[in-house]
Order: structure tokens, then C-alpha cells, then sequence
């Protein structure tokens, strides 16, 4: 193997560990229900995913290496499309609840009335 052949192979290895590393992130962050975190860190897993594309051809992908982490992955990445639907869900519920509550909302302007002075 010539060294810029090993020095691809070093760069995709490098960035699959990298995205085996935040998809922990992610995990961990979700199970805390810290959902800003978790949303600062989706765009840089996908910045990873552009990165490893970038990558000229190179056999990383077919090495047991490789096939190992996406095998670790694997059950992560369901895990979090779990939850994550379960947050989104919640999330929406609680919006129309807090929707149905709104009396401003449900009763235009004549919700003034409780402002006024007597």
C-alpha cells in the first residue's frame, strides 16, 4: 500500500471513530433530555457523514474495522430515532395543550377584560 493509499485509509478511520464517538454523544445527551445539545450536535454528525464521502475511493468501509463500528452504531442510531420521536411527539402534544390554554388566542381581544382596572 503506497502511503497516500495509508494516509486515506488513516483519515476514514479517523472520521468513522470520530461519528462512532457522537452518535455516543448523541445517546447520552437525548437519554438527559438535554435537546439543545442534542440539536447543536446533529449537524456535525452530518458534517462527518459529507466528510467521510469526500474521501477519495479507499476500501476502509469493507475492513472488519469498519464493519465493526457500524455494527456498533447500528443500535445507537435506533435508539435515538426513538427517543427522538418520542421528544417531538411530546414536544407537540404539550404545544396544543398549551395552544387550548391560550386564552388570548381563543378569545381575541376580549380577553382584555382581566387587564382592566374597576
Amino acid at each position: 500500500m503506497h502511503d497516500d493509499e495509508q494516509k486515506i485509509i488513516d483519515e476514514a478511520r479517523n472520521l468513522w471513530r470520530r461519528y462512532v464517538i457522537l452518535t455516543q454523544e448523541l445517546l447520552k445527551f437525548i437519554d438527559k433530555k438535554d435537546i439543545d445539545t442534542f440539536l447543536a450536535l446533529v449537524p456535525q454528525r452530518s458534517q462527518l457523514i459529507d466528510l467521510i464521502k469526500a474521501l477519495p475511493p479507499n476500501n476502509f468501509r469493507q475492513t472488519e474495522e469498519c464493519r465493526a463500528m457500524i455494527e456498533q452504531i447500528k443500535p445507537m442510531d435506533m435508539q435515538i430515532m426513538y427517543k427522538a420521536r418520542a421528544w417531538l411527539n411530546k414536544a407537540r402534544r404539550q404545544t396544543s395543550t398549551v395552544k387550548a390554554y391560550d386564552l388570548t388566542a381563543s378569545y381575541g381581544h376580549r380577553g382584555r377584560i382581566f387587564n382592566q382596572k374597576y
